[in-house]
C-alpha cells in the first residue's frame, strides 16, 4: 500500500510520519513543487519521496491537508481516482488578517464539496477535529489511545481506514456519512469539533 500527501504542512507531515512509522512509503506533495520538500523528505527517511499534486493523488490512500478555499486548486484537473481512497483533513474556513472566518455552505458538507472535486475517489472525512498536537506524537498513551472520528459514504473504504487507524496506533470511531458525520466534525459549531478523547482498551 502507498500513500500520498497533497499538503505538506503541520497535518500532512503528522499523517505521512504515521504512515511512515508502519512501514509504508509515502509520496509528499504541495503547491510549491517536489523541489521545495527535499530537505523534508531527506529527514523523513528512506521510505519518503517528493512529488507533484498528480504523483502523489496516484496513491492506495492520499490525505488531502491544504486550507479550505486552495481545494479546488489542489484537485481540479487530477484525473479520475478510480476508487481510490481520499482522506480530507480539511476544516471549512478562510483566514482574513490572521483571524480563521467560518464559510457558509449551506446544505452540503466540506466533505461533499471535496468529493466533488475529486470524481472517482471514495472520500473519508477524518483528523479535522484534532488539534495538530494530538495527531503528531504516538497515539497510544497510558490513558488510552487517542480517538479520532471518521466519516465516509463507502463502506469498504471505511473499513480500510478503520483498520489503518488501528495499526497507527489511533482508536477509530464511525460516525456515519459526509454529510450528517461532516456535521458533527464541522468546525462551525459541530459537536465533535475540537474534542480530544481517549479510549481506554
Amino acid at each position: 500500500m502507498r500513500f500520498g500527501t497533497i499538503g505538506a504542512g503541520t497535518i500532512g507531515q503528522a499523517l505521512a510520519r504515521h504512515a511512515l512509522n508502519a512501514g509504508y512509503p509515502v509520496t509528499l506533495s504541495n503547491s510549491r513543487g517536489p523541489d521545495t520538500l527535499t530537505e523534508l523528505v531527506a529527514k523523513l527517511g528512506p521510505l519518503a519521496s517528493a512529488g507533484t499534486i498528480a504523483q502523489a493523488a496516484e496513491a492506495d490512500i492520499v490525505f488531502l491537508a491544504v486550507p479550505w478555499p486552495e481545494i479546488p486548486a489542489a484537485l481540479d484537473g487530477l484525473p479520475n481516482w478510480n476508487n481510490r481512497i481520499l482522506v480530507d483533513t480539511t476544516n471549512v474556513f478562510a483566514y482574513k488578517g490572521g483571524t480563521p472566518v467560518p464559510i457558509d455552505l449551506g446544505d452540503q458538507s466540506g466533505s461533499e464539496i471535496t468529493a466533488a472535486h475529486a470524481p472517482g475517489a471514495r472520500v473519508v472525512k477524518a483528523f479535522n477535529t484534532l488539534y495538530a498536537k494530538y495527531i503528531e506524537p504516538d497515539p497510544r498513551h497510558e490513558a488510552g489511545r487517542q480517538v479520532v472520528f471518521y466519516a465516509g459514504d463507502d463502506l469498504e473504504a471505511k473499513g480500510t481506514f478503520d483498520a489503518l487507524l488501528n495499526e497507527f496506533g489511533f482508536a477509530p470511531v464511525d460516525i456515519g456519512t459526509l454529510s450528517d458525520g461532516g456535521r458533527l466534525m464541522d468546525v462551525n459549531g459541530g459537536p465533535l469539533s475540537a474534542l480530544h478523547v481517549l479510549k481506554q482498551d
